[in-house]
């Protein structure tokens, strides 16, 4: 292998690793995204739980009182 292909060589190696690097990044941002996403989602479900159980424990002794 001369000098030139071995040159060629590398140059092929840094591009196909700066492609892979700029899909990863690529990836790592959506998801960040999605993750932020999910989190307020989350927060919003535990505050709605929390809402619709203030005053009331829940568990199997949340029962009706029986009819007379």
């Amino acid at each position: 292998m001369n000098d030139q292909e071995a040159l060629q060589n590398l140059q092929s190696r840094v591009a196909f690793q700066e492609a892979a690097i700029d899909q990863l990044s690529d990836a790592l941002a959506r998801q960040e995204i999605e993750l932020d996403k999910m989190s307020r989602m989350l927060h919003h479900l535990n505050q709605k739980i929390k809402e619709l159980s203030e005053g009331q424990p829940l568990g199997e002794n949340n029962q009706p009182p029986p009819h007379y």
